[in-house]
């Protein structure tokens, strides 16, 4: 990733990588750059670990470019949040990066769902991730909310694009690939097909519960008995499942995308 015309004078990054002690998960190693920073990891149930990110920053402006790696050890149990909204601001040209690296080692499992990212009138934004699952045993669980904008500031779509490249491989192979592109001066984004009049969308992937019928049952009862949303989940051929939704709150989603993830039982 070129490293010019960023506010930073580099790119900024941070990276983190988890192990086991005693059938306990810590944090072997971690580093990261301005204006990235840690807070002390928290304690989860079955001896995880949960790490947020902090941000300096009022946000992401043009020519920032960021780095996330993720190392997760043969049995360490990560979950990865961020403290607060994604603000992408306003860029008078130019655009800004993001790109994120992930591997899960066997017997690892690893959750990543930071906060609901917000694209602001006139912002560019470009995301690639890449993550790597080394067998059927690295349990993985991504959940991402995009805003549409400052809707109640008449923003709405206003962003000039959005992409984001998703891409995992397990055992090396390419197992699901997602290429986002919304450039609302091509796309209508609340028409049919795109937004359909929403205001948020979640995007999930998880790799295969141990009860995938009941799992699908379980997730369309929610989407079902959550109002003002819409969604549906897709069985991917290894086991693995995607699920869309959209909502008018980010909170709303945010509370369903965690109730997928307790029921998926990772």
């Amino acid at each position: 990733m070129p490293e010019e015309k960023n506010p930073y004078g580099k790119v900024s990054r941070f990276s983190i990588t988890a192990g086991t002690r005693e059938g306990q998960t810590i944090l072997e190693d971690f580093s990261y750059t301005s204006p990235f920073k840690i807070m002390q990891p928290f304690p989860l149930k079955g001896g995880g670990l949960q790490v947020m990110l902090l941000a300096a920053s009022p946000g992401i402006m043009a020519g920032d470019l960021q780095e996330f790696s993720f190392h997760i050890k043969e049995g360490a149990r990560t979950e990865f949040i961020s403290q607060s909204y994604d603000k992408v601001h306003y860029m008078e040209e130019g655009k800004a990066g993001r790109h994120t690296s992930v591997s899960v080692e066997k017997g690892g499992t690893f959750f990543f769902h930071p906060q609901p990212m917000i694209p602001f009138k006139g912002s560019a934004f470009e995301s690639t991730m890449d993550i790597r699952l080394e067998d059927e045993s690295s349990r993985f669980f991504m959940s991402e909310i995009l805003s549409c904008g400052r809707y109640a500031r008449g923003e709405a779509f206003a962003y000039r694009f959005y992409h984001n490249l998703v891409r995992i491989y397990r055992n090396g192979k390419l197992i699901y690939r997602d290429n986002t592109r919304y450039d609302p001066v091509l796309f209508s984004m609340d028409s049919m097909g795109m937004y359909e009049s929403y205001t948020h969308l979640a995007c999930i992937f998880l790799t295969p519960p141990e009860n995938s019928k009941e799992f699908i049952s379980q997730v369309q009862e929610f989407l079902d008995s959550t109002p003002d949303t819409t969604g549906g989940i897709t069985s991917l051929p290894q086991g693995d499942l995607a699920i869309r939704v959209l909502g008018r709150r980010g909170q709303v989603l945010e509370e369903l995308s965690q109730k997928i993830l307790l029921c998926s039982g990772l």
